[in-house]
């Protein structure tokens, strides 16, 4: 870099050029006047090499120019072009091959975050922040968060700021305000209101996109994302390759991989992947879900009484709520399980996963089991793996996809035990069963005891039919789901251990730690299949050979109840005959 000849200076300031002080001016060797046309700089400002075209659209490439803009303490790389500024950009670090146009303001003031450090508050809306923002969040240290306060402190004694950056490759158009925002390379903005105190993450295999009218304030964006058509965000984190969109608003609220949110509107909800709403007058609100599904007009109530909105609730892995579906804060909703209705009575039904939870805002009534036979539940996951939009480059969220697991076998098992008591201790010719805010019908219970065997074998197929690493340990430890994450929960206490005795100091050394988990999955799932063959089974388990055998033949019946379903649905007249040939191929 060279200061300006003075022959220079005079044929910029023919071109309508000024500089507060013509000496902090710094240009590329290959500089020439005729680049830049009514330019005001104050500051330091440097220049890189102008001398090239860039791609402004598809096959419409441009030369690389400054024209009508006012730029104070910049740095601008290569090849970029920057024209028609109406406010200025100011104290900002600017990429190679840059296109900005059209905009208002760009300016990042001394001391500012990008969005870092922000704490907000999810599930209980009404408490103390506890999930703290920043760029290298995922959802499992976000889990941890909630859960842990020694994961907190060591997230905030590991965050680092930086200065205000616009990443090379980047392309900002018609953008109005732009305020203490870190911008990534590769990132598209276009036609947006306002992006404040955040930082927008984007590679060149996982370009970012912000659309128009959206409003961002207090967050952060991950890689591969896209927030647009109107989307109001504040204080949320938006994750990798996660969609916001069509006027859905977000406030104080973190989506992780893959999730989908568009017209609705979500607060304090922790959203972990594949976490999906589509429709309008839809509310996510202090609730955790994960691998969800929203029906239109879903919506759940924090309030309880008049304590204010501090109630939450869970909805397990591979929930469904039914449209119109509400759930009056506090529950928990077992894994892969259906809500339909006002759900008024708290149900604290996690033992019971594959269950139907219907309800009239009286009476609550559960179908236990019933949804393993659900084409529904079989489409669902299978899905999830084809839908993984995430380069593998940019793969921070830990997703598990395997089904059965021991986290829903764990429930599985409990819950097979709590239907046998609820049939010893109750009369011979007792019809309705009570458990946890829900009534059970006697030819329901008996049901779900036999969807319990049926799913307790499909796992152990899953686990031995094809397994290559076997081994000899058994395991009963208890199983956690951290948002994606499949882990003996023997193995989260040590490494919170660890945390409390600083043996974990930085957070890449706890994100390296929970991949480590996740790679040795299949052998903690074998252990953990080993205790319940051997602790589990009663008479089911005779020997190898035989429970092999029951173990097929239970995946063969799963197979055939998915069809069946699928067939009746094709009887109702929803399907085309064509589609559900195609369809029953696949199974």
């Amino acid at each position: 870099m060279r200061q300006l000849e003075d022959i220079e200076i005079a044929q910029l300031e023919e071109r309508g050029c000024w500089a507060e002080e013509w000496t902090d001016i710094w240009v590329d060797e290959a500089f020439s006047a005729s680049q830049m046309t009514n330019v005001q700089m104050y500051g330091h400002v440097e220049i890189g090499n102008m001398s090239g075209s860039i791609e402004v659209e598809e096959g419409f490439l441009r030369r690389c120019s400054i024209r009508n803009s006012t730029l104070r303490n910049i740095i601008i790389g290569d090849d970029c072009l920057i024209e028609n500024v109406r406010g200025y950009i100011s104290n900002y670090q600017i990429g190679d091959r840059c296109y900005i146009s059209n905009v208002g303001i760009i300016s990042a003031q001394e001391g500012t975050t990008f969005g870092n450090g922000t704490t907000i508050s999810v599930l209980n809306e009404g408490g103390e922040g506890n999930i703290i923002l920043f760029d290298g969040l995922n959802a499992q240290i976000a889990w941890m968060m909630v859960n842990f306060d020694c994961v907190r402190k060591l997230v905030k004694a590991n965050i680092g700021y930086e200065y205000g950056i616009i990443g090379s490759n980047t392309r900002i158009v018609g953008v109005k305000n732009i305020i203490n925002t870190k911008i990534c390379e590769c990132c598209e903005i276009t036609d947006s209101s306002r992006l404040d105190n955040c930082t927008i993450l984007s590679t060149d295999d996982a370009s970012t996109l912000i659309g128009s009218d959206v409003i961002i304030e207090n967050s952060i964006v991950a890689a591969g994302a896209s927030v647009t058509d109107g989307a109001k965000v504040d204080n949320c984190f938006i994750g990798e390759s996660v969609h916001v969109g069509k006027g859905f608003s977000a406030e104080a609220s973190v989506f992780f991989a893959n999730s989908y949110m568009d017209n609705g509107e979500a607060c304090a909800a922790f959203c972990g992947p594949f976490s999906t709403s589509h429709h309008k007058s839809t509310l996510l609100i202090g609730g955790a879900f994960s691998f969800y599904n929203a029906g239109s007009n879903t919506n759940q109530s924090n309030h309880a009484y008049k304590m204010g909105p501090i109630h939450w609730g869970t909805l397990d892995r591979g929930s469904k709520t039914a449209s119109g579906s509400h759930i009056l804060w506090p529950a928990h909703i077992g894994s892969f399980s259906m809500v339909m209705g006002k759900i008024q009575s708290h149900p604290t039904v996690q033992k019971l996963p594959f269950s139907y939870i219907i309800a009239d805002g009286k009476e609550t009534w559960l179908v236990p089991g019933i949804n393993i036979k659900t084409v529904g539940t079989w489409r669902d996951v299978n899905k999830w793996p084809k839908r993984d939009n995430r380069p593998l480059s940019s793969r921070s969220d830990i997703i598990n996809f395997s089904f059965p697991n021991p986290f829903i076998i764990q429930n599985v098992i409990e819950g097979k035990s709590i239907l046998e008591k609820l049939q010893k201790k109750s009369p011979s010719n007792t019809e309705v069963y009570e458990y946890h805010g829900c009534k059970i019908k006697r030819s329901s219970l008996i049901k779900g005891l036999q969807y319990y065997d049926l799913i307790i074998m499909l796992f152990l197929y899953e686990c031995f039919a094809n397994n290559k690493t076997e081994t000899e340990e058994a395991s009963g430890s208890r199983w956690v789901d951290m948002m994606g994450l499949l882990t003996p929960k023997s193995e989260l206490d040590s490494i919170i251990r660890d945390i409390e005795n600083h043996s974990i100091c930085n957070i890449n050394e706890l994100k390296e730690i929970l991949q480590q988990i996740h790679v040795i999955y299949k052998q903690n799932e074998q252990a953990y299949a080993n205790f319940v063959m051997q602790n589990c089974g009663n008479s089911m388990f005779i020997d190898k050979d035989h429970w092999m055998a029951k173990a097929e033949e239970a995946h063969n019946l799963w197979l055939k109840m998915v069809k069946d379903d699928a067939e009746k649905e094709y009887q109702l007249g929803d399907v085309d005959e064509s589609y559900l040939r195609e369809f029953l191929e696949k199974i």
